[in-house]
């Protein structure tokens, strides 16, 4: 009975607790929400601007689509280091700004459509504005969530961030369509500008996190943490952007009706999966749970594959969305726990570049297979390569950084008073442990716990 008991109070206690981090991050969340908002909105309007509205080339709209992740990749490590030295809200402030001069400068093209190039041009501006704007909110997103609920929340905190990016996604291309539709693209700048700045009346008067007293550590010492976790993120990713660019081509090669609907199947199993299992990352490794998740997405990419019917593409589908759903999070609390603390921004700035490198690289180089062995063979490829992020997950599993060496609360006195609180197996990174010591004696305990 007490065993009972003592379990549903460990329960009640970690579900309070969950609750009260996903509260904290709501303001956070929306940010980002609104940041790839404003970028759904133009998604599927802009080739349609571009090419029918200015008459320039499919080229030119791929240039004015590109540019701004182009701009989001170079700016992602400059907006992790003005998150760690100048503040996480400063940076989601900036952000915000910047996507409403985005929005100003969509205005700035319209009076210079009977002149295609210059309209083009000033339009490339505020793509390539927006793609920082990003980088800055999410950035400042995911150092201000870590600071507020505590590096041993990184798996929830990158978890719940990424669902509101795809969430965003998700609602930003009917919206962004039924605007331009009724409106022209006048109201796609519009919302672009509105949008930020009404979210800035929730981000201001929110409490400012303060900025790392360190001094800036080199780049490469960065690096040199967070590539290996970052390697098996864009290894991984390789089998969601093979769905998102191929899957609706294979679905018309075959003859079969309702591909969107294995996007929307990976979507909600995507979706689906960080919601329900986004702690756990946290609670048993981030390693231990991208294995496992790259294995189920590789299953998924394999089962397409081989299909003959539509039925197992759209059950391969959702194994890939929900085997990916965890990836993030979980090389991402890898990256997180091997860098130093006071580089956190950096850090989620250079591996979310990561992302955006694969899946800039991976769409062409997997149409190259398309065109040299047929549809069915980006599968077969995608396949291998997210096979080679198991191999990453395993190696992180094989070297733990001793810095980072768990220190157990009963076999260490001092740590039995201080208000520590361990997430799983009553331990606690010793790294962790000192930002929320108050006494001198057992911060240096800890330290020399790491060291040894």
């Amino acid at each position: 009975m007490g065993k009972n008991e003592n379990h549903g109070g460990h329960w009640l206690h970690r579900t309070v607790r969950q609750g009260r981090s996903l509260a904290a991050l709501l303001p956070m969340m929306a940010a980002v929400f609104v940041a790839y908002l404003v970028i759904g909105l133009a998604m599927p309007v802009l080739p349609l601007h571009v090419h029918q509205g200015l008459g320039l080339s499919t080229f030119i709209v791929g240039l004015v689509a590109g540019s701004q992740f182009a701009a989001t990749l170079i700016s992602r490590v400059w907006a992790g280091h003005q998150a760690d030295t100048r503040g996480a809200k400063h940076a989601v402030v900036t952000g915000l700004l910047l996507a409403a001069v985005a929005g100003l400068l969509y205005f700035l093209s319209l009076p210079f459509v009977g002149t295609p190039v210059t309209s083009v041009t000033i339009l490339l501006l505020g793509r390539a504005l927006l793609g920082g704007a990003e980088s800055f909110i999410v950035a400042g997103a995911l150092t201000w969530g870590l600071a507020l609920v505590g590096p041993q929340n990184t798996g929830t905190v990158m978890a719940q961030v990424g669902t509101a990016m795809y969430v965003a996604y998700a609602a930003g291309a009917p919206a962004g369509t039924a605007l331009y539709a009724g409106y022209g693209f006048a109201a796609i700048a519009l919302a672009t500008t509105l949008i930020p700045l009404v979210t800035l009346l929730l981000v201001a008067p929110l409490r400012p996190v303060a900025p790392s007293p360190h001094p800036r550590l080199a780049f490469t010492r960065v690096l040199g943490a967070v590539w290996v976790p970052g390697l098996g993120l864009a290894l991984s990713s390789v089998g969601f952007g093979a769905i998102t660019t191929f899957i609706v081509l294979l679905f018309a090669q075959h003859g079969w009706d309702q591909g969107w609907l294995a996007l929307s199947l990976l979507s909600i199993a995507f979706a689906g999966g960080r919601v329900v299992f986004g702690h756990l990352p946290d609670r048993i490794g981030g390693a231990k749970v991208a294995l496992v998740c790259v294995l189920i997405e590789a299953a998924g990419q394999a089962l397409i594959w081989l299909t003959p019917w539509s039925a197992l593409a759209f059950v391969g589908a959702a194994l890939t969305g929900f085997g990916y759903s965890l990836v993030y999070p979980g090389f991402g609390v890898e990256a997180v726990r091997r860098a130093p603390p006071e580089t956190r921004g950096l850090v989620t700035g250079v591996y979310t570049a990561c992302l955006d490198l694969a899946l800039g690289l991976a769409s062409p180089a997997l149409g190259l297979i398309a065109s040299g062995a047929g549809i069915s063979a980006v599968f077969l490829a995608s396949t291998l390569v997210v096979l080679c992020a198991a191999a990453i997950a395993m190696h992180l599993l094989a070297h733990v950084p001793a810095k980072w060496a768990p220190v157990r609360r009963q076999e260490h006195a001092p740590l039995k008073d201080s208000k520590a609180v361990s997430d799983s197996e009553g331990t606690e990174t010793a790294l962790e442990a000192p930002a929320r010591l108050t006494s001198p004696p057992v911060y240096e305990a800890c330290r020399r716990q790491a060291e040894t």
